[in-house]
């Protein structure tokens, strides 16, 4: 047991009576642990605003600040200078930050998405040059599926530094399309043609009219901009739908389509 009493005298303990109470307040920490990480652990299940990888973020590092208290709180009962090993444990943290700086970034960054949710999975959202479905977002990486099939993993940090697109969040969406039609064919007929199609979808909402303008007076063709709403699912079935139904209505009605051309004309003199 000579060694036990030398160790007790190298790390300046008063006798054996502050290991047993060193002993029972780690029992206590032990127990609170336990409590308060089932405690709160309910009441994060309970919660339907946040996301799921979020709430096992939470309980992990709810219990590694837990766990830190009580090594604290047992040093100290055990007469070790707490002040010293607090600022161990701060300075061990800054280094350990600063050198995965971009790592923390990225994990801040997704508990900022998933606390202000500003898409979730199976949205459409546009993310600089990236375009696709959600997939996930986890706590460092939100991963897309785009439209060509390809899965993109996009790192948080700059998720929030770029502007987010986002198609799926309003349950309408507006169609914009533009058509070219000769200038032999008049407006009053054009607008009735697209008309014409446009009341053939019945995809088509009616959350406000039909917008059908002239645009345009370019060198060969009069240039007309389309706009209607349609249910966010309908977007690209009425956007190519549509398309196809104009051109149509254009052949049934005797409009003529046209295109950048040039017209020669000849003099004889």
């Amino acid at each position: 047991m000579g060694f036990i009493t030398e160790f007790l005298a190298d790390i300046g303990l008063a006798g054996a009576s502050n290991i047993i109470s060193a002993i029972v307040i780690f029992l206590i920490c032990l127990i609170a642990i336990k409590v308060v990480s089932t405690v709160i652990g309910k009441l994060l299940d309970k919660s339907k605003k946040l996301e799921g990888t979020l709430k096992g973020f939470i309980k992990t590092a709810l219990k590694i600040v837990l766990w830190a208290l009580a090594v604290i709180i047992v040093a100290g009962s055990l007469g070790i200078d707490t002040a010293s090993l607090v600022a161990v444990l701060s300075i061990a943290g800054l280094a350990l930050s600063l050198a995965v700086q971009n790592v923390m970034s990225n994990l801040f960054s997704g508990i900022t998405l998933l606390l202000t949710r500003p898409f979730v999975q199976g949205d459409l959202i546009e993310v600089g040059a990236n375009l696709g479905t959600v997939k996930s977002v986890g706590l460092f990486y939100t991963v897309i599926d785009t439209l060509d099939n390809r899965v993109v993993s996009i790192p948080n940090g700059d998720v929030t530094a770029a502007s987010i697109v986002n198609y799926s969040r309003n349950p309408l969406r507006r169609v914009d399309l533009t058509f070219n039609a000769s200038y032999e064919s008049s407006t009053a007929s054009v607008k009735a043609a697209i008309l014409e199609a446009i009341a053939e979808d019945s995809r088509i909402s009616d959350f406000q009219p039909p917008f059908v303008v002239v645009s345009a007076y370019k060198d060969s063709t009069v240039e007309y901009i389309v706009r209607v709403w349609c249910d966010n699912a309908d977007y690209w079935d009425v956007y190519f739908g549509l398309n196809e139904r104009v051109r149509e209505s254009f052949a049934r009605n005797g409009v003529k389509m046209s295109y950048a051309h040039l017209n020669v004309h000849v003099v004889n003199n």
